[in-house]
């Protein structure tokens, strides 16, 4: 199975990029890889000009305190007989940082975040909320200062009042530490608020591509129209009355020929059957892999 097939993108120094795409699209995937938890097959990781794939074990290591996850369970992501301080010191103590300093500059960091460390610090983490957890999530992977985030559904367990906290929380962080996001999420609200260029994934290939603003006003690629047009709405009089994609996604293991959404389209073609479409150019920062667009922009 191709969980990611050719996907291939960059990320601007303090830019936030979203990833969005519904479950098993390849998202999460995508974020082992950029770290590299999991080892590609094939292609390379470059992070700050370095090849990550020609990097040593001991050289990996000193990359990996400028590149952290932060995980979508807040919960399972914490070691459960560990205090929470010590969670937050547990990368500074590995990294070869004393105890004593390691916990000090822990327990700054959980005040930044919004926990006290004396009412928090000796806590277990089965004795904090969703959204509490979550915050230590989020100051064990800035204690070591990096440069970039990968933040695979960070709000994704949390309800609304909670995540809107977090994503704060999240966009003060950046300016204050001038980090690098990549947010990967399957809420097209929450990409739009934190997002200021979005990847479209689907069954492991990018179908579309460009800033927050474009995506938002003028998708072009049928699944991001579907995806957009299945977003709720507060407006009464813009119910849905049918459903703006059917269908259940292709299998991964065996996936169909050419572009991967044509068994769900309403516009394939049989060229569609053909052959991956790339990824076409509709303006200096707008792309879709859609033959629809093959001789330039249309609309529709």
């Amino acid at each position: 199975m191709r969980a990611v097939d050719d996907v291939s993108f960059t990320v601007e120094p303090e830019e936030t990029l979203g990833v969005v795409g519904e479950s098993g699209c390849g998202k999460s995937t995508l974020a082992r890889l950029i770290l590299r938890l999991i080892e590609p097959d094939a292609g390379s990781v470059t992070f700050l000009g370095e090849d990550l794939g020609g990097a040593s074990r001991r050289r990996l290591k000193r990359l990996r305190r400028d590149m952290q996850l932060v995980f979508q369970d807040p919960h399972a992501s914490l070691n459960p007989r560990m205090t929470i301080d010590d969670a937050v010191a547990f990368s500074l103590i590995v990294h070869g940082t004393a105890g004593r300093e390691a916990r000090a500059r822990a327990g700054r960091l959980l005040e930044r975040v919004g926990l006290d460390p004396r009412l928090y610090g000796r806590r277990y983490p089965h004795e904090l909320s969703g959204g509490q957890r979550q915050r230590v999530n989020i100051a064990r992977a800035l204690v070591l200062d990096p440069r970039l985030l990968v933040l695979d559904e960070p709000v994704s367990a949390l309800d609304k009042s909670v995540q809107a906290q977090v994503l704060n929380l999240l966009q003060d962080l950046k300016a204050e530490r001038a980090l690098t996001y990549v947010f990967i999420s399957h809420d097209l609200n929450v990409i739009e608020y934190v997002a200021e260029r979005v990847l479209v994934m689907y069954l492991g290939h990018v179908v579309e591509t460009g800033s927050a603003d474009a995506l938002a006003v003028a998708p072009r690629h049928p699944y991001t129209q579907a995806l957009f047009a299945s977003a709720p709405s507060m407006d009464p009089s813009q119910r849905l009355v049918e459903p703006p994609i059917t269908g259940d996604p292709p299998s991964p293991i065996d996936p169909p020929s050419g572009c991967r959404f044509r068994t769900r389209c309403a516009h394939a073609m049989p060229r569609c059957a053909g052959a991956v479409p790339p990824l076409i150019p509709l303006a200096a920062d707008h792309h879709v892999a859609c033959y629809l667009y093959d001789e330039g922009p249309r609309s529709g």
